[in-house]
C-alpha cells in the first residue's frame, strides 16, 4: 500500500494542545488509514491524544503527516484542512 506524506505548519496560537489534539484524534479515527505525525525526532499516532501532546508542537512548527491505508489521501486532506483552519479556534 502506498505511503502518502504531507508537510504542514501549525498556525494556531496554542499549538497542538489538548483540545486541538482531541479534535485531530476524532477526525483521524474516522478514516481507514494509519496516520503518523512526525516533528523532528519525535513521532506519534494520529489517534493518540497523549502521543500528540508528547510531540510538544507549538505555533509555527512544521510537522510531517504520513499515512497508509485505503483512506490515506482523504485523511491527510481532512487533517491538513483542520490544521490550516487553526483547529476551528478563534486565535
Amino acid at each position: 500500500m502506498p505511503k502518502i506524506e504531507r508537510q504542514v505548519t501549525i498556525c494556531n496560537k496554542l499549538g497542538l494542545h489538548a483540545r486541538a489534539a482531541t479534535k485531530l484524534v476524532v477526525l483521524a479515527s474516522e478514516f481507514d488509514a494509519e496516520i503518523t505525525i512526525i516533528q523532528g525526532e519525535k513521532q506519534a499516532s494520529a489517534i493518540s491524544v497523549l502521543g500528540l501532546l508528547m510531540l510538544e508542537t507549538g505555533m509555527g512548527k512544521s510537522i510531517k503527516l504520513v499515512a497508509t491505508g485505503a483512506d490515506a489521501e482523504l485523511a491527510l486532506e481532512a487533517i491538513c484542512h483542520l490544521i490550516n483552519a487553526k483547529f476551528d479556534e478563534d486565535s
